[in-house]
């Protein structure tokens, strides 16, 4: 029997990367699990890909800076499956690349409103439905950079601390509803996304960076945030867990 055996599990930014393992993580597990993405393509790839290993998937397309789309992500995934008992709220982006004093406005507030906004747009609408399943666990994946500085991402550093705080504040309101809430911070992890903006010398000199000298992968990611979400982690609510080889210890 799998460790999320007759769960529902949602996964935003599931078409690729972090996400696309978690859902394939949970789907081994035994998870029926809603995958959702701004990129229908991509989305329908993971429902295939855990499809082909038996598992079950379902996809629904969502603009997770959107609060009605968050609202409808959750009563789609209900009116699907019956109930939601897990979700991992991943979607992000980083956004450009300059110091504080020449960032754009409009680029910040696109990193905020899925960054931030979008993730706390999601926990709004999953934690009402959990409460109803008298339940559940929410894992939001926030970054290294929801504690260190990230130089010249002023909006990402910005969000991720935000989803730090955001997280704490859930767990300690609804740590008596069993609702439990945690956040993850990958450290830089080898997917396309990282591989499509850094040549081979960049991304040596990322991962050089962690006394493991070496990038994670989503799936070392994808096995922490499974044990969040699992009963093996019951007593665990307001963490901020990092999975970065050692980056943020010196």
């Amino acid at each position: 029997m799998g460790l999320l055996e007759n769960k529902v599990a949602f996964v935003s930014g599931a078409g690729s990367g972090i996400g696309r393992a978690v859902a394939e993580a949970y789907a081994r597990e035994g998870a029926k699990v809603i995958i959702s993405d701004v990129n229908v393509e991509h989305g329908e790839e993971t429902v295939k890909a855990i499809k082909d290993k038996g598992g079950e998937a379902f996809f629904i397309k969502g603009d997770s800076s959107s609060a009605s789309d968050n609202k409808r992500l959750v009563e789609e995934t209900v009116v699907k499956y019956g109930r939601l008992d897990i979700s991992c709220n991943n979607a992000g982006m980083g956004g450009p690349a300059k110091p504080t004093g020449e960032y754009e406005p409009e680029s910040w507030d696109k990193v905020i409103a899925l960054n931030l906004s979008g993730v706390f747009y999601a926990c709004r609408y999953q934690i009402e439905q959990m409460e109803k399943n008298g339940g559940g666990s929410i894992v939001n994946i926030a970054s290294i950079h929801g504690q260190v500085a990230a130089p010249n991402s002023v909006a990402y550093t910005a969000s991720k601390h935000g989803v730090v705080g955001l997280t704490k504040n859930i767990a300690t309101e609804y740590a008596q509803k069993n609702i439990r809430c945690n956040a993850v911070g990958p450290g830089y992890i080898e997917t396309a996304l990282l591989k499509d903006n850094l040549n081979k010398d960049a991304m040596n000199a990322v991962a050089a960076k962690a006394p493991m000298n070496r990038l994670g992968t989503a799936e070392e990611i994808a096995e922490l945030v499974l044990f969040l979400s699992s009963d093996k982690s019951s007593f665990t609510t307001g963490s901020y867990i990092i999975s970065d080889g050692g980056y943020t210890a010196v």
